[in-house]
This record gives C-alpha cells, sequence and structure tokens, in this order.
C-alpha cells in the first residue's frame, strides 16, 4: 500500500535523488545542476512557489512528485502544473504512480482547479501509456518553446 505525504526537509536528499534517478532515466543526467540547497530554498524557503509530495512503502520513500500551480486564461482558473513525477524502478508496477496522480487528482478537485498538466517525452511510451490508462489527453499542436541560458540572457539585456 502507498502512502502520499508533503515532502519534509527531511526528505531533501532523498528528493536529489529521485531528480538524479528521473534525469538519467531520461538520458539527461548531464543537465542536472539543482542542490540539495537550491531543493531546501525552493520547497521550505520564506515564499514556497513550487511543491512536492512523496510516495511512500513499507515506510521508506518510492517516489516523488514536484508540482506548482499555474493559471489558464481560456479556462478562467488555476491549474497544476506537474513538472516531475517519478517513481523508483525497484518499486514500478506497485501502484506508487497512480497513487501520486490520484492524489494530485484530489488536490485539483478540492481546490477548485480547472487542470492537471504535465509533458512527457516523446520516446517514453511507457509513461505514454500509462498517462492514455488514466485518460489524459495529448496535446500534439502545442511546441514547448524555452530561453534559458545566452538566450535568455541576451534578450533581457
Amino acid at each position: 500500500m502507498t502512502h502520499i505525504r508533503p515532502a519534509t526537509r527531511a526528505d531533501v536528499a532523498t528528493i536529489l535523488e529521485f531528480i538524479r534517478g528521473l534525469a538519467e532515466y531520461e538520458k539527461m543526467l548531464h543537465e542536472v545542476k539543482i542542490t540539495e540547497a537550491d531543493i531546501a530554498e525552493a520547497l521550505f524557503g520564506p515564499s514556497p512557489k513550487v511543491f512536492c509530495d512523496m510516495a511512500e512503502a513499507n515506510g521508506m520513500a518510492v517516489g516523488y512528485a514536484l508540482w506548482f500551480y499555474n493559471f489558464s486564461t481560456f479556462e478562467g482558473g488555476h491549474g497544476l502544473y506537474l513538472e516531475d513525477i517519478y517513481v523508483a524502478p525497484e518499486a514500478r508496477g506497485t501502484g506508487a504512480g497512480l497513487a501520486l496522480m490520484r492524489h494530485l487528482a484530489r488536490r485539483c478537485r478540492d481546490e477548485g482547479l480547472r487542470r492537471l498538466e504535465w509533458q512527457v517525452l516523446d520516446w517514453n511510451s511507457v509513461a505514454i501509456g500509462f498517462y492514455d490508462r488514466l485518460g489524459a489527453d495529448a496535446e500534439p499542436t502545442w511546441i514547448l518553446r524555452r530561453l534559458s541560458g545566452e538566450a535568455l540572457g541576451k534578450l533581457a539585456a
């Protein structure tokens, strides 16, 4: 049985371990720059703008969901954006991912949020199948764009 609870400061090292595990799975480990201090400040600093829930089985953390609130002008209301969801390899198939998604869906329902959104890599057929089974719609006409690093600095100058 999986239990979902809010992350605490004591989870920071585990969250970093899970972020690195997710990045390794996504073949992006070389892009991970976040530190335990960054996680602690983001989640537990004076004015957090991002939140994290932990999945536990038998008293051990087996996964996490990191999310924040967004806003849809078309819907006219807030939603929840799921930045990361990860379940440790040894806990996959146990229902931990489903428990995290149900927890977030209930938060949306209970807070009157209009959407639960996330992205998935186009090659991740296992995750895509999982999301399809949840009834999630794909948004194939939307293309993610990003400014970072030098390009972001140049535009800001």
